[in-house]
């Protein structure tokens, strides 16, 4: 059993990331300024990918927590993008200092990532958020608004981040588990909005728990299922079109994973505000 869940993480793994071509042609052809930067904390260096948006004021700043995958050319995609909608973002590389040069995400093959980001210290994941979160709300450019946003692993993470930072505007969980203990929930000082996809058993199934702990802990908990979208939409319904003739029921998933992901965007940027 053990053996087979590997194989098919290896799997895939490896076929997210060499499906992210028209990811990294984004970043490449993006009129935006975007830049690593390393923070610091506790001894420890972490790079993070931050994206500028073109605007006259200053701007909310987000925490994108990145998938299982790690810091992939698509979640440096999502830093352009969410900057081409106004707001300065932040990706840590969770994994930075795990590379066989002390990098991140980078400098792992596809079957180490989804291993060594399984193994990482819940404290450490803390501490790095803070530290990329104290960074880009110090920016002069930002005007001192923080939200986060996470996808699968990242999802799990950013409703946890919401546990522990209660200076938070909100918290977006896209097709992400929701703490268990009533007293971490009781912590969360912000409205957390849950994405998910309806053909997502594994995760859809925890979002009634979740709803019913939270509004025990009196804290606000939206969460929204698109019908027929599935695990992983935001990516899937971002990624090229199938053929005219591929398989209809495999254009009919992409076009309900596109007009998820659509929907979900539509909704941080409400929420986050027109910059």
């Amino acid at each position: 059993m053990k053996r087979s869940f590997l194989l098919l993480l290896a799997l895939f793994a490896t076929t997210a990331a060499s499906a992210q071509d028209w990811a990294k042609a984004r970043i490449e052809k993006s009129p935006r300024h975007l830049e690593w930067v390393t923070v610091k904390h506790d001894g420890r260096e972490v790079g993070c990918y931050v994206g500028y948006p073109e605007v006259k004021d200053k701007a909310t700043a987000v925490l994108v927590i990145h998938e299982i995958f790690g810091l992939s050319d698509w979640a440096r995609g999502v830093v352009d993008e969410l900057a081409e909608a106004g707001y300065i973002a932040i990706a840590p590389d969770l994994l930075w200092g795990t590379g066989a040069k002390g990098g991140g995400t980078a400098e792992l093959t596809s079957d180490q990532i989804g291993l060594k980001i399984r193994g990482l210290p819940a404290d450490q994941i803390t501490a790095d958020l803070d530290a990329a979160a104290a960074y880009v709300t110090k920016l002069d450019a930002c005007n001192g608004r923080l939200a986060v946003i996470g996808f699968c692993w990242g999802g799990t993470q950013s409703f946890r981040y919401a546990t522990n930072n209660k200076s938070l505007k909100a918290a977006f969980v896209c097709y992400g588990t929701g703490p268990t203990d009533a007293a971490e929930l009781a912590r969360i000082a912000c409205p957390v909005f849950g994405f998910y996809g309806g053909n997502d058993a594994r995760v859809t199934s925890t979002t009634a728990k979740s709803a019913e702990l939270m509004k025990a802990a009196g804290t606000n908990y939206q969460p929204t299922v698109y019908d027929g979208a599935g695990h992983g939409f935001m990516r899937a319904g971002e990624a090229p079109p199938p053929a005219a003739d591929a398989e209809q029921k495999i254009r009919d998933s992409y076009a309900a994973n596109k007009k998820a992901r659509d929907a979900a965007w539509a909704t941080v940027k409400d929420v986050l505000g027109t910059p």
